[in-house]
């Protein structure tokens, strides 16, 4: 739902390899949304940018090299952070203390300090930060969401969710193609990328409103195929073929929640499989799993049988994909990526709390340093941060506007 009646929201993005190109070109589709500038540590990144802008018929932004130029401008409301994930947490904290509210790409924390720098920013300069978790918009997420919420499924016991995605090229391939993740790949053993799996399950047991993750154990497997993948895919003597990967071929974190609830992650993208989110959420009345695209609910499903869910979608669509749909379906993943950011221009717009909030967005990171720690002691439980000090007992279930979560 665009703002069509309100000032354009102007806003920066930093950060412009592939996801951030493909974030932007959303952005220059949008009437009510002018990028006025952007940053990346590459010319030819920001050129491409450039070009896209004058492809879709808008303004040239203005370049910096120096995002924190960028941030010194005051026709700025809002910035995107989409750069390469260790670095998310400076530039959205530096944003915050220049204003601007920040919609930070996903990924992991390298630290807890980052997360409470986060937390703690935001607090004191009354500045929002949103997490950019596109898959908190998707279809099939948000229906469950929604049947979650109408009580189908009873009382939540139980959900998984991972990022199950064969990335051995991109990995392998990360210095001649400039992408940041082979490093964390080469260097740490955790479960580098979690909130894909654990955000939209996250909302549906009210994480950080009126309950939250107490403590966590993962566990990590050797690690044998990104450099068998280099060895037979690349020219003889590649480095990946000959290199010592930290990271495990498969992560599995458990995470406890204040009420009782677990949730187990996996993270899966060193080995041959097709693409998964590995979605599933459980209650006393009954399940519904991704992978098999299936849903029983008790006294409606025949006795020990799965149902497609492809029905159970249609009935129990959430409100914003019903509009979504007679609206016109846009954009990357499914149509996701447009929704997530119109969450967080909506927010800028109405002056109101982000869908995904910085409490979030802290709680989801901290898994990639707390899944380390517990590998490192042997899969040990290690405690969760209370990000809110204590907040998510009382606070409200949830933000203001049509893309709430």
């Amino acid at each position: 739902m665009g703002n069509q009646s309100k000032p354009n929201v102007k806003l920066g993005v930093v950060g412009l390899g592939g996801r951030g190109r493909g974030l932007l070109g959303l952005l220059l589709e949008m009437d009510d949304v002018e990028i006025v500038a952007v940053s990346d540590n590459h010319d030819d990144r920001m050129g491409l940018a450039v070009e896209q802008a004058q492809k879709a018929g808008k303004p040239e932004p203005a370049c910096y090299k120096n995002y924190k130029e960028l941030l010194a401008r005051e026709d700025i409301a809002g910035v995107l952070v989409t750069s390469s994930w260790t670095s998310h947490t400076e530039i959205a904290v530096a944003a915050m203390k220049a204003g601007k509210r920040v919609a930070s790409e996903v990924g992991g924390a390298a630290s807890i300090e980052e997360c409470w720098q986060l937390v703690r920013t935001s607090e004191e300069t009354g500045i929002p930060c949103m997490l950019l978790e596109n898959c908190c918009y998707g279809r099939e997420e948000m229906a469950v969401l929604n049947m979650v919420r109408q009580g189908l499924f009873g009382e939540l016991i139980h959900c998984q969710g991972g990022y199950e995605h064969d990335l051995r090229d991109e990995v392998a391939m990360g210095v001649e193609q400039r992408h940041y993740r082979i490093h964390n790949y080469l260097n740490r053993n955790g479960d580098v990328y979690p909130t894909h799996g654990l955000g939209p399950w996250a909302k549906c047991l009210d994480i950080n409103r009126g309950n939250r993750f107490v403590s966590l154990t993962s566990m990590a497997s050797k690690s044998r195929g990104i450099p068998l993948w280099a060895a037979d895919n690349l020219e003889e003597g590649h480095p990946a073929a000959k290199a010592d990967f930290a990271l495990g071929d498969i992560v599995t974190t458990m995470i406890k929640c204040a009420h009782g609830e677990t949730i187990m992650l996996t993270h899966d993208t060193s080995l041959p499989r097709p693409y998964s989110r590995g979605g599933r959420v459980q209650g006393t009345k009954g399940i519904w799993m991704e992978d098999n695209n299936s849903i029983h609910i008790e006294g409606q499903s025949p006795k020990h049988e799965w149902e497609s869910f492809d029905g159970y979608k249609e009935k129990h669509d959430h409100p914003v994909w019903k509009w979504y749909q007679e609206e016109g379906v846009r954009g990357g993943h499914g149509g996701m990526d447009y929704l997530v950011l119109r969450g967080y221009i909506d927010s800028i717009a109405d002056g109101t709390e982000p869908p995904i909030d910085v409490y979030d967005m802290a709680a989801w990171m901290a898994v990639t340093t707390l899944s380390e720690q517990s590998i490192a002691l042997g899969s040990a439980s290690v405690s969760f941060p209370d990000f809110t000090n204590g907040k998510w007992i009382d606070r409200p279930k949830r933000t203001e506007g049509f893309y709430s979560l």
